[in-house]
């Protein structure tokens, strides 16, 4: 049964602000998920500038995002085989050192800069699940969802004023010079996280990179709520987001008359998030589980709001609420996943979350618009909140959901 923080708890959870170990790991993150997101905003720019085609674009973040996506698996396998520290070492360093290359090919190849992306998306990629299972060894399990919370909190602060912050550097910096901020942060990510400390031994002697990976496969089977969970959070993410990443500036464009509604979304949404944080950092529902599904659910009132023809503040308020349902997921689902798997797999069991959750977003993008042209845009969006709401309510059906843990499910079947 799960109960309310008892009050050593939450002496626990103040203190974390003075755990310069704690510190340390949300400085490393939050720095890499600054320089995650400010690439695609500073190459914008860059667009903006003239130093670079919007065609061009297109390719160097294709590149970043086949570099990421090669690289989660690998991380993965690489941390668990290693040490987590080490590995978000090695991938913030290889970010940092291939951001100033993108930086040099600025106005001068384009196939450099796809290249130095593909590196750098590389690094990003195989930091994730790393900073996932060190987590995980520096926090302990009574502050973890706190602390999950607070790393979240931070990169959405961060997404909210990085665009204002941006602008204010755009007026002493180009754009070239702004790639080397970024390279900066890839340095504070590669190299402010602490220690961890890992619980077991490392074996000297492993199998090959294929087994190893299928080790983690076989872990994330054994935990039937994972799977269903993270079955719905694609399905969400290739749908739900999809959607109304293709449809919101057509809409704001088409129906409303301008951008507002659109910059007005989009920082709903992140407002949303923050608001979802703050929430989750001190709630804890007796069905964990089950309320962060229905809280994913929620993303289809996002593609719901554009399908009718409703006042632009009603759009407003669906993102607002689309942002605190995301985040009452995410924290619950971090630290579950954190909380019930072995430590051992721990990094190649998130690196599946960060590959299908993720991997799958630029499928569905690349599928909405050739589907909204063929069919129009109300059956797309239409289809899309339905499997927004429906593939939650599909997974919360699944044993161990409920709490997501399996010692649930199994208390649940023996009684």
């Amino acid at each position: 049964m799960t109960t309310a923080p008892s009050a050593a708890d939450s002496s626990k959870g103040r203190s974390m602000l003075r755990d310069a170990a704690f510190l340390r790991l949300w400085a490393g993150n939050t720095a890499s998920g600054l320089a995650t997101w400010a690439l695609p905003f500073v190459l914008g720019l860059a667009v903006l500038e003239r130093s670079l085609s919007a065609s061009a674009l297109g390719a160097v973040l294709a590149a970043r995002t086949a570099g990421f996506l090669a690289a989660v698996p690998v991380g993965g396998v690489l941390a668990d085989r290693r040490s987590r520290r080490e590995m978000v070492l090695w991938a913030g360093l290889t970010a940092a050192v291939a951001t100033p290359v993108i930086a040099y090919g600025l106005g001068r190849s384009v196939a450099l800069m796809a290249a130095a992306a593909a590196v750098a998306g590389a690094g990003q990629g195989a930091c994730r699940p790393a900073f996932q299972a060190l987590t995980a060894e520096v926090v302990d399990a009574a502050r973890r969802q706190r602390a999950n919370a607070a790393m979240t909190l931070a990169v959405r602060v961060t997404t909210l004023a990085g665009p204002a912050a941006t602008a204010v550097l755009a007026a002493v910096l180009d754009a070239g010079g702004l790639l080397l901020v970024i390279g900066a942060l890839w340095l504070v990510a590669a190299l402010a996280p602490p220690a961890g400390r890992r619980t077991g031994t490392i074996a000297r002697e492993r199998p090959g990179f294929l087994a190893e990976f299928t080790e983690g496969v076989a872990e994330a089977r054994r935990h039937p709520w994972f799977l269903a969970g993270l079955a719905a959070l694609t399905a969400v993410i290739a749908t739900g987001y999809s959607a109304t990443a293709v449809a919101l500036p057509v809409v704001s464009r088409d129906r409303y008359g301008s951008e507002a509604v659109l910059a007005g979304a989009a920082t709903a949404y992140i407002a949303g998030a923050l608001i979802g944080a703050v929430i989750i950092a001190r709630w804890r529902p007796r069905a964990q589980g089950w309320s962060a599904l229905a809280a994913l659910g929620a993303y289809g009132v996002a593609p719901l709001s554009l399908l009718l023809p409703v006042d632009p503040w009603v759009v407003i308020a669906a993102y607002v609420a689309t942002g605190i349902g995301i985040e009452l997921f995410n924290v619950p689902w971090f630290t579950a996943t954190q909380r019930e798997v072995a430590p051992g797999k721990l990094a190649r069991v998130s690196s599946l979350d960060f590959l299908l959750s993720y991997g799958l977003a630029p499928l569905g993008l690349a599928l909405i618009a050739p589907a909204m042209d063929a069919f129009g845009p109300e059956p797309v969006l239409g289809a899309c909140a339905a499997a927004c709401f429906l593939a939650p309510a599909l997974a919360a059906l699944v044993p161990g959901t409920r709490r997501f843990s399996n010692a649930a499910a199994a208390a649940r079947t023996s009684d």
